[in-house]
């Protein structure tokens, strides 16, 4: 019979974490997408890495004390997946240069125009494109932003002042074609 009410009470609290977690997940989601997809400016990469957050967390659920908590960490981990997706995108293109120059030259087609803004924003480096979008983008102070990228205040000072710089250069040339 102990068993019984310890099998209840256990069902009850993992009912009850399972019904906030996917209270969170609504909530959440949709922000946590945003924010992948203009660090990576792919639509279906950032529901994968915005899903894999929400995963990464789900186990420690229950630790977060309010809804803010759980935000920042969200974003901490769509940030740090960001990141990770980069450099594995990096060495893998790296390969797959060093394999092309062994062989042959290749030519690689033309990428699909995209939005203006997104087509700019790519051109920034992957530091550069995060300083832009949490400061600018999710408004964020530039010590939160700092802590994001794992760099210091003025790094991102000076990220956000070599990304305006690329950018108008760009939005120059391309107002001379």
């Amino acid at each position: 019979m102990g068993d019984e009410r310890t099998r209840d009470v256990t069902s009850g609290v993992t009912k009850l974490e399972g019904s906030r977690l996917a209270a969170a997940y609504e909530r959440h989601f949709p922000a946590a997408v945003r924010l992948a997809y203009l660090l990576t400016g792919d639509a279906e990469l950032a529901k994968d890495l915005a899903q894999d957050a929400f995963v990464k967390l789900s186990g420690r659920f229950f630790h977060f004390r309010g809804d803010a908590a759980f935000e920042a960490y969200l974003r901490q981990t769509v940030v740090n997946l960001t990141r990770s997706h980069a450099r594995k995108r990096k060495v893998e293109a790296d390969r797959v240069l060093r394999s092309a120059k062994e062989s042959r030259p290749s030519t690689t087609p033309d990428p699909v125009e995209r939005q203006a803004a997104l087509r700019l924003l790519s051109r920034l480096t992957h530091k550069q494109r995060g300083a832009v979008v949490l400061r600018l983008y999710l408004d964020l102070s530039e010590r939160e932003t700092s802590e994001l990228l794992g760099c210091k205040p003025g790094t991102v000072k000076s990220l956000l002042s070599r990304a305006m710089e690329t950018l108008r250069k760009e939005l120059e040339e391309e107002d001379d074609d």
